[in-house]
């Protein structure tokens, strides 16, 4: 209800921008003085014309993100982006709606209109938006709305951050409704004051019965292990979290400071994306397999008959391998092993492997046995780009050694990966954990300009034929 509320006042305030535009121009081109008359179809038009614009604003605020996290949203914050994305959005409208205006024989006066477009609608968006931030944030401090927040630790630090957190979470709209114990004996000073909820390792089951929205985890920074341990407990879970940070952090400038008097806390993102970029990249994702798919059928065929001819055996190789949010899906291969390779169970292939064929060892030095996963790509279980999926007997190996390997099931495992390009196939468990290091800082900085550095180091291996 209430982010419907942003998306009307930001699409009223567009629709009238447009308008008084609209309006105005007849002005600035001085076709008032030439006897203009708004007819009865240019009124109609004018508003087709307004709620096209007026579309085109919320559909652009929704793809750069201006509608996630609408709580916890700072005026002063919301009017200076909301200048950056006027400018750009103007410019747009410009090049698409006004440059080539009949009657304009002044190039001056295009500089006019494009200035008052754009203080028009900035200064009516500003004026609404302010508005709508400002009745929600009302809400918010009011107690109308709040978010049930749960403390993750138990000793000094976590009695400290319970005040904190009373003291100046209010205008956050957090509600501490108890905390998770940490250790064997919780701070008789918190216990005295919030309810112990359980165990932290109970984490999931205390979040779904107690309808928790936001996990705030109050532990020594220098315990590492133990919050790597619950970040890898909460992975999937549709919360927020946010971690104290130690003085070297703050130092680094990993502590964003969103709210002056706020608890310094470090965010998790749950966003990796902007939703734009995420749109793109999907699109993109799309675009490619079907351009593959459909113009490079002559490899395809080629590459079905090389594998049929030489050796034994189906042309396609289908396996399951476990995808975004820890879901199996099937991945195809053009078959590069004997049939039965894995009769004696799963095993890595290495270097040497005798179970790979004269022709399957030319298809993985070039890639070309991944081909087929663009129809996984078509159908939504892999990306272009993405940490390379793994078998669940693998994954379940790999997390007693690196719990954190799940975090690569936030996003859609991809036909090539950092991992795979920096490091490369990996032979064994230990490898597989080595090699995880690359993919977590792919997901850590994910960006259509890092798919893109992927990409290119991709081509360049496959032209080196250094695949394996």
């Amino acid at each position: 209800m209430q982010k419907l509320k942003l998306v009307a006042a930001d699409f009223g305030a567009a629709l009238l921008a447009w308008i008084c535009f609209f309006l105005l121009r007849k002005y600035l081109l001085k076709e008032a003085d030439a006897g203009f008359h708004l007819t009865t179809s240019m009124w109609f038009f004018m508003l087709g014309a307004a709620v096209l614009i007026a579309t085109f604003w919320t559909i652009l605020y929704t793809l750069i993100g201006e509608y996630r996290d609408i709580f916890r949203k700072s005026r002063l914050t919301e009017v200076i982006r909301l200048g950056r994305v006027s400018v750009a959005g103007a410019v747009v409208i410009f090049f698409t709606r006004l440059l080539d205006d009949e009657g304009v024989n002044d190039y001056r006066l295009y500089y006019k209109t494009i200035t008052v477009y754009f203080l028009l609608h900035f200064v009516l968006t500003a004026v609404v938006r302010t508005w709508a931030v400002s009745s929600v944030q009302r809400l918010v401090r009011s107690g109308v709305i709040s978010f049930n927040t749960l403390l993750v630790g138990a000793q000094a630090l976590a009695h400290e951050t319970f005040h904190d957190l009373r003291r100046t979470g209010q205008h956050l709209g957090l509600r501490l409704v108890g905390f998770a114990q940490v250790g064997e004996q919780p701070d008789a000073r918190l216990a005295a004051e919030l309810p112990n909820v359980g165990s932290y390792q109970e984490l999931v089951s205390i979040i779904a019965e107690q309808k928790i929205e936001q996990v705030v985890i109050a532990i020594e920074p220098s315990e590492h292990r133990l919050i790597q341990d619950i970040l890898t407990l909460l992975q999937g879970v549709p919360v927020r979290i946010s971690v104290l940070p130690d003085l070297y952090q703050m130092l680094l400038g990993s502590v964003k400071v969103n709210h002056l008097f706020g608890t310094p806390l470090i965010e998790i993102k749950q966003d990796l994306l902007p939703v734009w970029q995420a749109v793109l990249k999907r699109s993109g994702d799309v675009g490619l397999a079907i351009i593959f798919l459909l113009l490079a059928w002559p490899i395809y065929l080629f590459t079905a008959l090389m594998v049929k001819l030489t050796s034994t055996g189906p042309v396609f190789y289908a396996q399951e391998r476990i995808g975004r949010h820890g879901e199996p899906f099937r991945i195809y291969k053009f078959r590069s092993m004997v049939v039965d390779a894995e009769k004696m169970g799963p095993a890595l292939s290495s270097d040497y492997d005798p179970r790979i064929t004269r022709w399957g060892r030319f298809m993985r030095k070039v890639r070309l046995d991944e081909l087929p996963q663009f129809w996984n790509v078509l159908k939504g279980d892999m990306s272009v780009v993405g940490p390379r999926p793994e078998r669940r007997y693998y994954i379940e190996q790999i997390a007693k050694i690196a719990p954190h390997y799940r975090h690569l099931h936030r996003v859609r495992p991809g036909l090539t990966s950092l991992g795979q390009v920096k490091y490369g196939y990996a032979e064994t468990v230990p490898q597989m954990v080595e090699r995880l290091k690359f993919d977590i800082l792919y997901i850590e900085n994910m960006s259509l300009a890092m798919d893109l550095r992927v990409l290119l180091y991709t081509l360049k291996i496959i032209m080196e034929g250094r695949g394996k």
